[in-house]
C-alpha cells in the first residue's frame, strides 16, 4: 500500500486553540506585543486539567518549537523574549504540577546502578495499560493505521531531540551512555539512517505529509502533551533526572511494541519503506534499554543520588502520558470514531 504526496513543504505555525496560544503564536511570529502574563495565569487557574487543555498544550508546543527551531516562521531572536519565557514558566508550572499529581509515584530504590536498573525494568514491566501496538498488529483498519502514523508524527519527526538536551548537563558514565544511545538515534553518521528521517520516509511512503508539524492541528491535546512532557523535562536543567528517567522508560518499552507495529502495517499491505522505521527499532531499542537502565539512569543515580526521585518520576510520567495518548486512540476507535480532531473542533 503506497502512494505519493507533494514534496515536503516549509513547516508552518500551528493554529491557536484559545487566547493564550493565539497570543504566544502571534508574538513568536513578531506580529504582536500583547501582554501574556495575565492570560497565562488566568488559563492555568481556570483549567481543570492542564494535561488535556488544548490552549495550554498548543501554547507550550509553540514555545518549545521556537527552541527546537522547528518552525521558521517563529523569529529566532524571540526565543529568549522575557515575556515568552515568563509565560512558559507559568504554563510549565501548572503542567508539571498536574503531572506530578496525576502520575503515581513509584517506589524509590537505593542509589546503585543495579538497583535503579531493576526498579526501572520492574516499573516498565508492570505497565498493564491497553496495548495500542497489539491492536494495530491484529485489528486496526488501514484508516486507523494512518491515524496512528499521523499521531506519531508529532514526536517522531523530532525523535531524540528532547532527550539530547541532557547531554551537556551530564558527566562521566551517564554522559557517555546517553551519547552512545543518541549516536544510534541520529544514524551513526549516516544521514539517511537518522531515525527521524527514516520515519519521514515512512510517512511519505504511506501517502502522508512528512513536513514537521503538518498534522499538529489534527491531533488532540493529549498527543501534544506527550511531546511537551519530554520537551519540558529536557529544556529545564532542574529536571535532568526526569528526562533521564523518561528516556530509560521510553527505551525499555519500545522494542516489542515496534515489532507489533511493523507486523500490523505489513498485515495491512504497507510496504517495507513504511515499516522500516519500526523494524529498525526492534533490535536497536533492545540494546538501548540495557544502556539506558544501568549505564545512564543507574550511573546518574549513583553519581547524584538527589536526582533519583525525579529519575523514577520521569520514567513513570513517560509511561503514564504515552499510555493516556494511546488509550485516547483506542477509546475513539472502539467507539467507531476517528482519534483525530474533528473539523468542528479543529
Amino acid at each position: 500500500m503506497t502512494s505519493t504526496v507533494e514534496p515536503t513543504r516549509t513547516a508552518l505555525a500551528p493554529t491557536a486553540r484559545g487566547p493564550v496560544s493565539d497570543a504566544v503564536i502571534r508574538r513568536l511570529r513578531g506580529l504582536s506585543h500583547t501582554e501574556l502574563h495575565p492570560r497565562a495565569e488566568e488559563l492555568t487557574e481556570g483549567t481543570p486539567d492542564a494535561i488535556r487543555d488544548d490552549d495550554l498544550q498548543v501554547a507550550l508546543f509553540a514555545l518549545y518549537a521556537s527552541s527546537y527551531g522547528s518552525i521558521p516562521d517563529f523569529h529566532a531572536d524571540l526565543e529568549w523574549d522575557p515575556v515568552l519565557i515568563e509565560t512558559r514558566r507559568i504554563l510549565e508550572g501548572r503542567f508539571e504540577s498536574d503531572l506530578r499529581s496525576a502520575v503515581r509515584a513509584p517506589a524509590i530504590p537505593i542509589a546503585t546502578a543495579d538497583a535503579v536498573a531493576r526498579a526501572l525494568f520492574g516499573l516498565t514491566g508492570a505497565d498493564d495499560g491497553p496495548s495500542l501496538s497489539r491492536f494495530l498488529a491484529k485489528k486496526a483498519t488501514p484508516e486507523q493505521a494512518t491515524e496512528f502514523l499521523i499521531q506519531r508524527s508529532i514526536y517522531t519527526l523530532r525523535e531524540a531531540d528532547p532527550h539530547s538536551w541532557a547531554i551537556p548537563r551530564l558527566h562521566g558514565r551517564a554522559k557517555a551512555a546517553l551519547v552512545e544511545i543518541q549516536s544510534d538515534e541520529y544514524g551513526g553518521g549516516r544521514p539517511d539512517r537518522v531515525h527521524a528521517e527514516i520515519f519521514a520516509a515512512s510517512l511519505r511512503a504511506a501517502g502522508l505529509d512528512a513536513t514537521y508539524g503538518a498534522y499538529v492541528d489534527e491531533v488532540p491535546a493529549i498527543t501534544l502533551a506527550s511531546l511537551n512532557t519530554m520537551s519540558m523535562f529536557g529544556l529545564n536543567r532542574r529536571l535532568l533526572g526526569a528526562i533521564v528517567g523518561h528516556l530509560a522508560a521510553f527505551e525499555m518499552t519500545s522494542s516489542i511494541p515496534n515489532r507489533f507495529y511493523g507486523d500490523g502495517l505489513r498485515r495491512l499491505g504497507f510496504d517495507a519503506t513504511v515499516t522500516d522505521y519500526f523494524d529498525e527499532h526492534v533490535e536497536a531499542d533492545a540494546v538501548h534499554e540495557q544502556i539506558a537502565g544501568r549505564d545512564l539512569a543507574g550511573a546518574l543515580a549513583e553519581d547524584q543520588p538527589d536526582l533519583l526521585p525525579d529519575i523514577m518520576f520521569g520514567a513513570a510520567a513517560c509511561l503514564a502520558v504515552d499510555g493516556w495518548a494511546g488509550a485516547n486512540m483506542l477509546d475513539a476507535w472502539s467507539a467507531g470514531r476517528s482519534s483525530l480532531r474533528s473539523p468542528e473542533t479543529a
